[in-house]
């Protein structure tokens, strides 16, 4: 499995290696280099675990098994690059190599112990699709210290990304850092099913049945730890992507409900160049609907808002799909009093109900009024219940 498995991870590292050196173009900060190392190492680590590569790069060392040396040894690096650039996200520069020099010098003991234990392994043949279950069998010692460091490491990260996405600076930081939190359970399962095999090779067997669980963890969590580093980076782009899919919908929804409400008050319709950007034009929907719904604020009748309101209400409506109802129907019933030209006797003063706070909630409660607008069985049937008084005819 891990001839498929692994190329597919070493590919995602290696392509987020590519982003990443042109991130560095513009930002050369410790954290950057840090994330930097990670993918160098990272992409090592699954380029080598291949089959084939492992083969040709232990007989170019000519060391038995040395490929599993350096990539273990890649692994435990990656750990201090991952707490290098956890740190200096959340920490100022002093504080945050005070915090990693303690972890830095356990983890270089680590590859001490490392390379000891590797070194007095008398294993005589290469095993690029079973090393680790073999080193679990035959020196448990030299897979012990290296899963003891690699899961401590994970919890570690883990930890730490759900402690800092909480306080991250942006939306798409605290995202990464919690896909980084949320690889830790598929971590664990991997350093599980290295324990057992440590404990299966006390009793003459080994973790065979269990291995394509190992593997599939850790693909799953390199994977989504990688999406987890890089989406502060490209995340803003999705934004961006997301922004502009959502501001052609509100337009096309927008524009027959603009076109309804402006007919019979065509002032606040300003003619645009055929060259405005969408942005512009949906701004101009947005505030000529307003415009137009105050212009027709003296053909609403109080009546038809209470009717609304309780209709509204009745169906267990809240807050803005409250308020899309009662503007709805006054603004059909100002439509049709207007095109009747019968003006009730009071009207309404105030014809907006909600008051979004910003564009983008404006937007959003634009889009309920619209649909609210167009077919909401409350709206009519607010209309049927509201009976207009005597109303007067204006020239």
């Amino acid at each position: 499995m891990n001839s498929v498995l692994y190329p597919v991870c070493a590919g995602v590292a290696w392509l987020a290696l590519l982003y990443k050196t042109r991130v560095l173009r513009t930002d050369r900060s410790a954290a950057q280099l840090a994330l930097t190392g990670n993918f160098l190492l990272l992409g090592i680590t699954y380029t080598v675990s291949t089959p084939v590569v492992w083969v040709a790069t232990s007989r170019a060392a000519g060391i038995v098994n040395f490929s599993g040396l350096l990539t273990q040894s890649c692994v435990v690096l990656m750990s201090a690059c991952q707490q290098l650039v956890l740190l200096h996200l959340t920490h100022e520069r002093a504080t945050a190599w005070r915090k990693a020099v303690p972890r830095l010098i356990a983890l270089a003991l680590v590859l001490v112990t490392m390379v000891t234990l590797f070194s007095a392994a008398t294993i005589q043949r290469e095993a690029p699709n079973d090393f680790a279950l073999s080193k679990a069998q035959y020196y448990p010692a030299y897979i012990t210290v290296y899963l003891v460091a690699y899961t401590a490491n994970q919890i570690d990260v883990g930890i730490l990304g759900w402690r800092y996405a909480k306080v991250a600076a942006t939306p798409w930081l605290r995202r990464g850092l919690l896909l980084i939190a949320l690889t830790l359970p598929f971590a664990l399962v991997y350093s599980g099913c290295r324990a057992a095999d440590v404990i299966a090779g006390q009793f003459g067997t080994d973790g065979r049945a269990w291995e394509p669980v190992a593997q599939l963890a850790v693909t799953i969590a390199t994977i989504t730890k990688i999406i987890g580093w890089t989406i502060p980076d490209w995340g803003r782009h999705l934004s961006t992507l997301a922004d502009g899919v959502r501001d052609r919908l509100t337009y096309r929804e927008l524009v027959p409900f603009h076109r309804e409400v402006t007919a019979l008050v065509p002032e606040p319709v300003i003619p645009l160049d055929p060259r405005a950007d969408l942005r512009t034009r949906l701004y101009r929907t947005v505030v000529e609907i307003r415009d137009a719904q105050w212009s027709l604020r003296t053909w609403m009748d109080p009546a038809v808002a209470d009717a609304a309101r309780r209709r509204a209400e009745a169906a267990r409506l809240r807050d803005d799909d409250v308020a899309a109802v009662v503007e709805a129907a006054q603004l059909r019933a100002a439509i049709q009093a207007k095109a009747a030209q019968r003006q009730p006797a009071v009207h309404t003063h105030a014809p907006r109900v909600a008051e979004p706070g910003d564009l983008a909630a404006e937007l959003a409660f634009q889009r309920r009024l619209a649909r609210a607008f167009a077919g909401s069985p409350l709206v009519t049937a607010a209309l049927a219940d509201t009976t207009s008084p005597r109303t007067e005819e204006t020239a």
